[in-house]
């Protein structure tokens, strides 16, 4: 184990440096933010990490479970700015961080200062024994850490100004909409259709309404809270489709599917392969029926089994029978950094499908490609839902609308 406490000097120099490549990549705007990543020594919560490892841009996993999942880690320093920018905590503020580990509560005490209150709670002890110790090492002994169930917050400390979760949620559980404060905000990775956002709410009224939104990526939500993707396969391990808790699909495609004649079709769309297009994956999702997403191994792709698609997975649209799924090609007559998209279909229903998928990316690259992104809305089950694409969760309704 490294003992980081015999160079503080280098410590210093290299938070330093950190803080102006986050300032330097526009990850942070705000001078009270650098301030806040500037003094927090994160190598005290990252132990076994090196000095080096503690301070670069990356996360450090902590904990893993039985089959290898990580289930607890340090976040990378820039998601942690990216939401703290979008927290927008004040001085004086009571904060309550869902997920614990130390680092980003000792950052969110620096912002709500000596006059607010910052209470973090994990369910795992051993994190949040680790969150305690890291906390009184670095100096903020006044930081609440609570062992317990994320899922019901802590109500003792209620009301709070703002609430950061720092694990993906599949919901927004009623106990954090109820111990927050009315015109506060939160500020959660919501897992929605395959894809997960840092997503900031403000509370108006008894719903939520969302201000901005990043891509991220965080440990999965543990305890009553948790939940996970449904998995079908459709070539053995190797590929298989996901579909959310709240899509019940009464058929879905069998095993050997991509064993039908591939349909496949292009698009006439070139994106920079550095675009992102999680807006792209979410319109698809909120249009076509069926929905899902395609993941599969790189051997599979290598034999050409399917079509080259992102690691991640690709946006893809499923019947009883058949199967479809966009996928890129280099642009013609373009530089080598852009793409076409298109689409691949099989069954009986590919070319069907495949026309489907090639007329919402149409319709995506003219009406929605440059502008702004989805609005979200939250409200509770059984409320008045307003107009847009509603997405079932246990407690709530996500409510997605396109501007235009």
């Amino acid at each position: 184990m490294t003992v980081h406490g015999d160079d503080p000097a280098r410590a210093g120099t290299l938070r330093a440096a950190l803080t102006r490549h986050l300032v330097a990549e526009g990850t942070i705007r705000d001078e009270r933010v650098a301030a806040a990543i500037g003094t927090v020594p994160r190598h005290l919560f990252v132990p076994q990490a090196g000095l080096d490892s503690a301070y670069a841009d990356d996360v450090v996993l902590m904990k893993r479970n039985q089959a290898g999942v990580a289930i607890s880690s340090v976040s990378q320093p820039s998601i942690v700015a990216l939401m703290l920018e979008q927290a927008e905590v004040r001085p004086g503020d009571r904060v309550l961080e869902i997920g614990s580990g130390g680092y980003n509560a000792a950052l969110l005490r620096e912002l709500a200062g000596p006059k607010g209150a910052v209470t973090t709670v994990d369910i795992d002890p051993d994190v949040a024994d680790r969150a305690r110790l890291s906390l009184d090492d670095a100096g903020y002994r006044d930081v609440r850490v609570v062992r317990g169930d994320g899922e019901f917050g802590v109500p003792e400390d209620a009301p709070y100004d703002r609430i950061v979760v720092t694990v993906t949620a599949w919901d927004i559980a009623p106990a954090w909409i109820d111990q927050l404060r009315p015109g506060g905000r939160i500020v959660v990775p919501l897992r929605l259709r395959g894809q997960t956002r840092s997503i900031a709410f403000d509370r108006v009224g008894d719903h939520l309404e969302s201000l901005s939104t990043t891509l991220c990526g965080f440990v999965s939500m543990q305890g009553a809270g948790a939940n996970y993707e449904r998995l079908i396969s459709i070539r053995g391990d190797e590929v298989s489709v996901s579909f959310d808790e709240d899509q019940e699909p009464e058929e879905h495609p069998f095993d050997g599917v991509l064993d039908q004649m591939r349909a496949q079709v292009w698009s006439g769309v070139v994106v920079s392969r550095d675009e992102p297009l999680s807006d792209l994956s979410l319109w698809l999702a909120t249009t076509l029926p069926g929905y899902c997403v395609l993941s599969a191994e790189r051997s599979v792709q290598e034999e050409g089994v399917v079509a080259p698609s992102p690691r991640w997975g690709a946006p893809a649209v499923a019947t009883c029978d058949s199967v479809a799924y966009l996928t890129s090609c280099p642009a013609r007559r373009r530089p080598m950094s852009s793409i076409e998209l298109g689409a691949n279909g099989h069954g009986p229903d590919g070319d069907e499908l495949v026309d489907r998928l090639i007329d919402q990316v149409r319709i995506w690259n003219r009406r929605f490609r440059h502008g702004p992104g989805p609005r979200f809305r939250v409200d509770e089950a059984g409320s008045d839902l307003p107009a847009g694409f509603h997405i079932a969760r246990r407690h709530t309704y996500v409510t997605v609308n396109w501007p235009g």
